[in-house]
């Protein structure tokens, strides 16, 4: 028989939850006891945008993911190559940096 580890977390995935939320902005704000993460979609010539998701964390959780980013950044660099980030002062572009549609 299997022994199972006291440690082992079993985690559900539901197939909604699966598909993710595609976000390319992210707001976080925090208080003395919460971080609040809200993942942002925004699209090209629309000036308004809604939040897609929002996680709440404590403190600790949110040292605990940075470093968790951190490490996982460091391993995709290694086998992908350095992610460059474009530094533009103006903040964040609604046109995405490139020509604005016409019809």
């Amino acid at each position: 028989m299997e022994e199972q580890n006291e440690n082992q977390l079993n985690i559900e995935l539901s197939e909604e939850i699966a598909e993710g939320i595609y976000s390319n902005l992210a707001i976080i704000t925090h208080s003395s006891s919460e971080f609040v993460l809200d993942f942002i979609r925004v699209m090209p010539g629309v000036p308004k945008a809604k939040v897609k998701s929002r996680v709440i964390l404590t403190p600790e959780h949110a040292k605990r993911l940075l470093t968790a980013l951190e490490d996982n950044l460091e391993k995709f660099e290694t086998a992908h190559g350095r992610i460059k980030i474009q530094q533009d002062p103006s903040g964040f572009p609604m046109n995405f940096g490139g020509t604005m549609g016409q019809a």
